[in-house]
């Protein structure tokens, strides 16, 4: 997956300038961008603005607020000009994702006030399939991108919004940009990255649909494992986590988040949610570690990192676990998370945590 992201920001580059060069003689800035408040030169200038924006802040590690700057154009720039810088804020941002270590953040408002590498190549790539669709509406010019681009915006950026069999037309519905059968139209919208929960030596960090794809077919995800591979229950996991997004009723926030330790940022096991809250604000959890990670602590300190996380918010009442009854490391998990046990059944002994 890393090496793919930052060929997805040159490919979508690749296919603005292809698009918008027949229409360099044109007078960008006398024509709006489709349905933006915009013209022309104002939206492509904006796409390299912001894929410069995105590559200082992961370059940079911004924390609290984006790198503040803007591009200016030299006096008498032309559009061919236009293009060219275009051309090489993506190189530039391409570069920087391909070097960006996978634990790298930086900042970004929507939602959790963070992106990493993958989540700001999406964002660059959503930004320049977009813009230059506006641009092109607005110029009569034929744009359409490769399908696969469209579906990495949304595997990666978009995971609330159901997939369809047509991604670039279900990105231009979940933008305000078109309309799709059974869908009411969009108005309001905002991409959303990851979530990332810290804990003391770990950090849980949400896995994207993309991701979950990836660690289903038997890839990383993303992320480097210590022992070069993902445990089984996490990519089970990760498995009905994708079918919840093909399905349309997936939260990202209730979804499966990878056990990322700080000293060397590898992965070392998974835990998440099985589903979102029921009526009763009652959700399931469950978790594994890889088998060289274990007896650590890492799965006890995650676990409270995650019910600190889960309970509190409004819509979460109750965190529960059924645990095989032979397995007492796991037992032993929940009880120093400071969870009770509250049942036997055949499936398992059953812990709970209440708020």
């Amino acid at each position: 997956m890393r090496a793919l992201s930052g060929d997805h920001v040159e490919e979508a580059v690749a296919g603005c300038v292809a698009a918008l060069r027949p229409a360099v003689q044109r007078d960008w800035a006398a024509v709006k961008a489709g349905g933006l408040d915009w013209n022309c030169h104002d939206t492509a200038l904006h796409i390299a603005t912001a894929l410069m924006r995105y590559t200082g802040n992961l370059a940079g590690r911004a924390q609290d607020a984006s790198t503040p700057f803007h591009i200016t154009l030299d006096d008498g720039t032309d559009n061919t000009g236009l293009l060219h810088v275009i051309e090489t804020a993506g190189a530039v941002l391409a570069a920087v994702v391909r070097t960006a270590p996978a634990t790298a953040r930086g900042f970004h408002p929507f939602p959790f006030n963070s992106a990493n590498r993958d989540g700001f190549a999406a964002m660059g790539v959503t930004e320049v399939l977009l813009h230059t669709y506006d641009a092109t509406q607005g110029l009569n010019v034929a744009y359409e991108p490769p399908a696969h681009l469209a579906e990495f915006a949304l595997t990666s950026i978009f995971p609330a919004v159901q997939p369809t069999t047509d991604p670039w037309r279900t990105l231009l519905w979940a933008t305000g940009r078109g309309e799709l059968p059974g869908r009411p139209r969009v108005t309001e919208w905002h991409w959303s990255n990851n979530l990332v929960i810290p804990g003391d030596r770990l950090t849980l960090q949400g896995v994207t649909p993309a991701a979950a794809r990836d660690l289903t077919a038997g890839g990383d995800g993303g992320f480097e494992w210590i022992e070069g591979s993902a445990f089984q229950g996490t990519r089970d996991a990760a498995g009905f986590m994708l079918k919840a997004y093909e399905a349309g009723t997936h939260r990202p926030e209730f979804g499966v988040f990878v056990l990322v330790r700080r000293e060397d940022g590898r992965a070392v096991g998974g835990m998440g949610f099985h589903r979102s809250p029921d009526e009763n604000g009652r959700v399931e959890i469950g978790y594994d570690l890889v088998e060289s990670a274990r007896g650590n602590g890492y799965a006890t300190e995650a676990l409270r990192a995650l019910s600190e996380w889960a309970l509190a918010r409004d819509d979460v009442h109750t965190l529960c676990a059924t645990i095989d009854p032979d397995n007492a490391p796991s037992q032993a998990v929940v009880s120093r998370a400071g969870w009770q046990k509250v049942g036997e059944s055949d499936e398992g002994f059953t812990y709970e945590l209440k708020r």
